[in-house]
């Protein structure tokens, strides 16, 4: 049935839907919530059917939401095809899973094909979600959604040996790729850094970026980019490099699951070609994995997979006990940065921790000695090589290289929480950063965040500055200070702990 267009102003964000009248879903057959196939020459669509009344949408017309609109780049007035769509085979093939039968190659391949076309709702992806949190997923079905969610994709086809990085987070104030990548890339390997936006957190690793340079580019200039200075860091989301993954987080998140989480993170790496990578597991009470048994489960799992994939995978086991550095929040985080590279400075935390994944890398690609591959990291660093290729990457990617640490601009306002006893800092609530942290306006507000005084081991005297909170406007920063008479951030005591080294484990 030939139907024209009608743009409504209604956004679903992820579901894609669509509105006709009752005589035209009588004609075609549709009840509502069930789908049509709305077609634009090649380019086809599936959409939800809402049944809505003809002074809305008329028989000729289909209405269609702004998540559509995009899929199909539609406008106003033009004619679309649209006809009931026909049972999914996905169907059937998640209703097994959900029976607590293992999936094929071929019939995980038909679900991600139907996932990225918007065929299957969310209601049924968030089933399997379920199934797979219930049931477990094999190895095999692991490596086939990481190749079905990278193959359904774009790639970035470069050549060569790819090195790649990838932490499980949960850790405020994470800005290591910020150094690793332009060390590894000054040490000569290719290391395209796909990364996210924050979440739950006050900073991502391209939400940091993007204080410095542009990140959402197109997957031809990044080619180009690194093939000319060797790394990037840049923001996953606007590639279109495992388009599944975002569609599958956005049925996990309302139910607080995380059951596709190998195959979200190997989809990526498997699409821009990494042969060799090396992830960040920090453990903590706060953070995925709460003590090294869970780490060596999980990476085992890891590395069976890449494996499968054709990928060499090693884990460093971090210290996730509290911030990295002393700053959290996007420009904070940045101008730290700048300022340890400036400085040619390698004693911060989470520069011993960049340079030991550096060393972990170069130990899988050329069987280097740990010890040897951690100085020559720092010894990139000392002689300013990493800061140069930073500022190269920067420059690539539409920055200003010149910039300086002191250019980073912060928040205009500010308070400061103080100490109100002597003693030992023996605790940092990371969850209690976070909230802070988002509260004052972080990512978005790119000035916004917190400075940390003091870290655990410090000693404490009272009135002393513990942390400040920056924010960009008044009334966010009024919320902070609020907040902090109700949430312990600090925890202090008369006695001084044993403060655990930043690496607490390497794991092949």
């Amino acid at each position: 049935m030939k139907l024209k267009v009608k743009i409504l102003k209604i956004d679903t964000f992820v579901e894609p839907f669509c509105y006709l009248n009752k005589e035209t879903s009588r004609e075609l057959g549709v009840h509502s919530l069930e789908r049509v196939v709305i077609s634009k020459r090649k380019e086809r669509v599936s959409g939800i059917v809402n049944i809505c009344d003809e002074n809305i949408v008329r028989s000729n017309e289909i209405g269609i939401s702004e998540s559509l609109r995009k899929l199909l780049n539609l406008k106003s007035g033009e004619v679309v095809n649209v006809e009931r769509r026909e049972e999914l085979l996905s169907k059937l093939y998640i209703k097994k899973r959900i029976e607590g039968k293992e999936l094929k190659k071929d019939e995980i391949y038909q679900i991600v094909k139907d996932i990225v076309t918007r065929k299957i709702s969310t209601l049924r992806l968030s089933a399997l979600v379920t199934a797979y949190q219930i049931y477990g997923m094999s190895i095999k079905e692991a490596a086939y959604f990481s190749m079905a969610m990278a193959d359904v994709g774009e790639k970035l086809k470069l050549n060569g040996k790819i090195l790649d990085k990838h932490s499980l987070g949960g850790i405020p104030g994470d800005k290591t790729s910020l150094i690793l990548v332009p060390t590894v890339a000054a040490l000569g390997y290719t290391i395209p850094k796909t990364s996210s936006r924050a979440i739950t957190d006050p900073a991502g690793t391209a939400d940091r970026a993007e204080v410095l340079m542009h990140v959402d580019l197109k997957i031809e200039k990044i080619k180009k980019i690194v093939k000319r200075v060797k790394g990037c860091i840049v923001w996953g989301g606007a590639l279109n490099l495992a388009p599944a993954d975002d569609v599958i987080i956005s049925a996990e998140r309302p139910l607080s699951l995380d059951s596709f989480l190998i195959p979200s993170i190997l989809a990526k790496k498997y699409a821009v070609g990494a042969k060799f990578l090396v992830l960040d597991f920090p453990v903590g009470k706060h953070t995925k994995l709460k003590n090294m048994n869970k780490a060596k489960a999980l990476f085992k799992r890891f590395k069976m997979i890449g494996k499968m994939l054709n990928m060499k995978i090693n884990a460093v086991v971090t210290n996730g006990s509290q911030p990295l550095g002393t700053t959290v929040g996007p420009a904070l985080e940045v101008r730290e940065v700048l300022e340890v590279l400036e400085k040619k400075d390698t004693n911060a935390d989470f520069v011993k921790k960049a340079c030991f994944m550096t060393a972990v890398l170069l130990n899988m690609v050329r069987n280097m000695n740990i010890e040897e591959g951690i100085e020559k990291a720092k010894k990139c660093i000392k002689n300013g090589k990493s800061e140069k290729k930073l500022r190269e990457i920067i420059k690539a990617q539409g920055g200003n290289p010149k910039i300086k640490s002191k250019d980073i601009e912060i928040g205009a306002f500010s308070f400061t929480v103080k100490a109100r006893k002597n003693g030992y800092v023996i605790r940092i609530n990371n969850d209690s950063i976070k909230v802070l942290g988002r509260s004052a306006g972080a990512p978005l507000d790119k000035g916004a965040g917190i400075l940390l005084h003091k870290k655990i081991g410090d000693p404490v005297e009272k009135g002393e500055k513990l942390f400040e909170i920056y924010a960009e406007t008044k009334s966010k920063l009024k919320e902070c200070i609020k907040l902090t008479k109700h949430l312990e951030v600090y925890t202090i005591s008369s006695y001084k702990p044993k403060v655990k080294d930043i690496i607490l484990g390497w794991l092949r």
